[in-house]
């Protein structure tokens, strides 16, 4: 199933960069809490979500752009669970830092995740506890690596947080880069990065896909207490504040 899920974040890609490259004209409107939603959003959700549908008609869909009621999302075990394009301040500040994420989460883990970056056309993928990046039509399986400094990837977009700062000043000696949306997952996996640390406000749709290969990599994701994330249905679908680093 791991090739038609990569399919279906590839074609979404595709409708993103329709709009990207303005083969499209951009639309953008405001949501309800003021965050930034475009058409390419839209068009991306709409090929996931019914590819998705079709594939599993039987697992229910948690997207960014689709939220289910609580009544209806609070006993679910499994379900997929949709960022059709993460990284917004990215695609309009034409970046090429955004991505596409869809994760598969069973009894509050996830356990299959896809990134795929389409403006750097690479693909990053995991299931069954393994990771691996497409690049280039290769497979390359990805494994965390240490580094002294150790690299910390930051939010490109959301770094100005006294929070973040005051905890960038305990680590011991380190080197700082930004990037933006799930790529700071695929950072880690690639070894290209050791900690990727964020204080601030996200949702389970921005972290399901990229936890899934962080996860494959052989890194963790736990809250600042150390207890792992887990993606059991809650009304608000809020992450608490969390860490990805080196087991």
């Amino acid at each position: 199933m791991i090739d038609k899920i990569c399919s279906l974040a590839y074609q979404a890609g595709c409708a993103i960069i329709q709009v990207y490259d303005g083969f499209i004209p951009l639309n953008i409107q405001k949501k309800s809490d003021n965050s930034l939603v475009t058409n390419a959003d839209f068009s991306a959700h709409k090929i996931i979500s019914e590819g998705l549908k079709i594939l599993t008609p039987q697992i229910p869909i948690l997207s960014e752009e689709e939220s289910d009621l609580w009544i209806n999302r609070q006993n679910w075990t499994k379900y997929w669970l949709v960022d059709p394009l993460d990284g917004t301040a990215e695609f309009l500040n034409h970046n090429d830092e955004f991505t596409v994420n869809i994760a598969l989460i069973q009894s509050g883990i996830p356990v299959l995740g896809v990134i795929y970056a389409p403006a750097l056309k690479k693909m990053y993928f995991a299931i069954k506890d393994k990771a691996w990046k497409k690049e280039n039509g290769l497979n390359m399986q990805l494994q965390v690596k240490n580094a002294q400094p150790p690299i910390v990837v930051i939010s490109r977009s959301h770094n100005n947080n006294y929070k973040l700062n005051n905890y960038l000043k305990t680590l011991p000696k380190h080197q700082v880069i930004k990037m933006g949306s799930s790529l700071k997952f695929c950072m880690i996996a690639e070894g290209r990065a050791q900690i990727y640390p964020r204080l601030g406000k996200t949702h389970i749709w921005d972290t399901g896909a990229g936890h899934a290969i962080a996860m494959g990599s052989g890194a963790k994701m736990t809250n600042f207490q150390g207890k792992h994330i887990d993606y059991t249905p809650t009304q608000s679908c809020l992450n608490p504040e969390f860490i990805v680093s080196l087991i």
